[in-house]
């Protein structure tokens, strides 16, 4: 199992490099990512969060989480955006925090499969708002980068808390 990185960790800030190389490696880091994923009771992990600076992100957004429902989209580009949906959304990183957030409703997605095969898919409403939200991971963007102000208000102190104490943990590490 992976350690999921906390915010401000300097690697969630961070732009990911393409995934070149699809072999037994891939599919290894692929399941891990699963398994955590699942240990921490999310939908969606990309791989910078786990400190691989990879364009790579897995979800299951199926009810209950069924094997069928998993996806894995490797160096993913956006194909389509339509309507608008606006509703709570968190994220791994920010244990426990949570902000109401506008998405797009529906989301077409080109990206690679694990054995770098490429391939498209549409999701809405919640896999919409997964697709786009760890797009932003690859692209050293976190969920409160753009949230609107009164929101933004809401976790200002909970953010100031999460700094000091990532300051405070990699103190002693150094």
């Amino acid at each position: 199992m992976f350690e999921i990185l906390k915010y401000p960790d300097p690697m969630l800030l961070k732009v990911a490099e393409p995934v070149t190389d699809f072999g037994p490696r891939l599919e290894q880091v692929v399941e891990e990512m699963f398994f955590t994923m699942y240990e921490f009771r999310g939908v969606g992990l990309a791989a910078p969060q786990v400190g691989i600076s990879k364009r790579l992100y897995v979800l299951n957004c199926g009810e209950g989480q069924p094997p069928e429902a998993e996806l894995v989209l490797i160096n993913p580009e956006v194909v389509a955006i339509e309507g608008e949906q606006y509703s709570d959304e968190g994220c791994l990183s920010f244990p426990g925090m949570f902000a109401k957030k506008l998405r797009p409703n529906k989301v077409t997605m080109r990206a690679q499969d694990t054995k770098g095969k490429w391939f498209e898919i549409t999701g809405e409403k919640l896999l919409a708002r997964a697709f786009l939200h760890e797009l932003d991971h690859l692209n050293g963007k976190v969920f409160v980068n753009d949230l609107e102000p009164q929101e933004y208000i809401k976790l200002r102190k909970e953010l100031e808390q999460m700094k000091r104490e990532y300051k405070r943990e990699h103190a002693r590490t150094r």
